[in-house]
């Protein structure tokens, strides 16, 4: 008599949902909606006066964001771990002026003002970071200070001087004004930095370790990742990234002075924070950082075109930087409530 086994039957595991992927999930569709409020807001904005989107509209348009985006991806690696650069705009101010004074009168090119731009700014960076990660001072105290002594270095080396376009080389010159194919320059820069940041990010290991230090910095220590390296690294690219915007900050404008970019840092805070990349670390994409900073550019020229006073650009600033903390506080907070309740079951 033969015994027939019973067949076999694979249990097949249903995927439990977890608070990570449901923040994930979130802070996804708040990049989608922030691309939707941002060609909403074109929309409207050619609909009433159709020169918005003419050639030259559009041109202004990506000019004045450029540097912002980049300022922007430099915040956002800072901030996935748990930290903050309020330094950035005051770094610009120097470099800028200090790229100025280095090539004003003279024959230098591009590369070598790119260059001098993103020592001085990864040198600044470099400091900050060692504070942070190494001296355990606050991120908010250190940067803070790092602003106002920039600052004053900037002004005791200026004098109430000024960079005229008239003594930099044209070469410069062009580079902020030129284009490629119809596209300027500096865009096109800024998306170059803005696909390798977000490529390294997502793609090599100490990039996602970045994450794991902003998520859970003790679990990460377990883990055995440098924290310390990976936060002075992460100071050391947003120092250089706003060196080189300083650098092209001269390209741009020409004409410097020592307060250049003064006021900038709460602006990328708030493009970085508006765009997705959660405050406490972690969470977000520097794609979601370029959005909110387009979309903030976007706000002040619609503005401007519908004639609207300034004032408001700032209460809508605040009103959208307000928005998105709390509807991180809401999504960090599920998302433990989420881990806890699966732990239990």
């Amino acid at each position: 008599m033969s015994i027939t086994a019973p067949p076999r039957t694979t249990a097949r595991a249903e995927p439990e949902p977890t608070g990570r992927t449901a923040a994930e999930t979130v802070l996804r569709v708040r990049e989608y909606s922030i691309g939707g409020a941002l060609v909403l807001l074109i929309l409207v904005t050619w609909l009433a006066n159709p020169s918005f989107l003419d050639q030259q509209g559009i041109k202004d348009l990506l000019l004045n964001s450029s540097i912002l985006v980049l300022l922007a991806t430099g915040q956002s690696v800072v901030v996935l771990t748990r930290n903050i650069d309020l330094s950035v705009g005051s770094v610009v101010g120097l470099t800028a002026f200090a790229c100025g004074s280095f090539v004003s009168g003279t024959d230098h090119g591009p590369l070598a003002l790119v260059l001098l731009g993103i020592a001085l700014g990864a040198g600044c960076g470099l400091v900050s970071g060692a504070l942070v990660s190494f001296g355990r001072v606050p991120a908010l105290v250190v940067t803070l200070g790092m602003l106002y002594v920039i600052q004053g270095v900037d002004h005791a080396w200026a004098h109430g001087e000024q960079i005229n376009a008239a003594t930099v080389p044209d070469d410069i010159l062009t580079l902020g004004s030129g284009s490629f194919l119809g596209i300027p320059y500096l865009p096109l820069i800024s998306a170059l930095v803005l696909a390798g940041t977000g490529y390294f990010l997502r793609t090599y290991r100490s990039g996602r370790e970045l994450y794991a230090i902003g998520s859970n910095p003790e679990a990460a220590r377990l883990a055995g990742i440098p924290i310390r390296r990976r936060v002075l690294t992460a100071y050391a690219f947003s120092g250089a990234v706003a060196g080189f915007a300083g650098a092209l900050w001269l390209a741009r404008f020409g004409t410097v002075v020592a307060d250049a970019a003064n006021g900038w840092e709460l602006t990328v805070v708030s493009a970085v924070v508006v765009g997705g990349v959660a405050i406490t670390g972690g969470v977000g994409t520097v794609w979601g950082a370029a959005l909110g900073a387009l979309l903030l550019t976007t706000i002040g020229s619609a503005l401007v075109v519908l004639k609207v006073s300034s004032f408001w650009e700032q209460a809508i600033t605040g009103a959208l930087l307000l928005a998105a903390i709390s509807t991180d506080r809401v999504v960090r907070s599920r998302s433990t409530r989420a881990l806890r309740k699966r732990r239990r079951q």
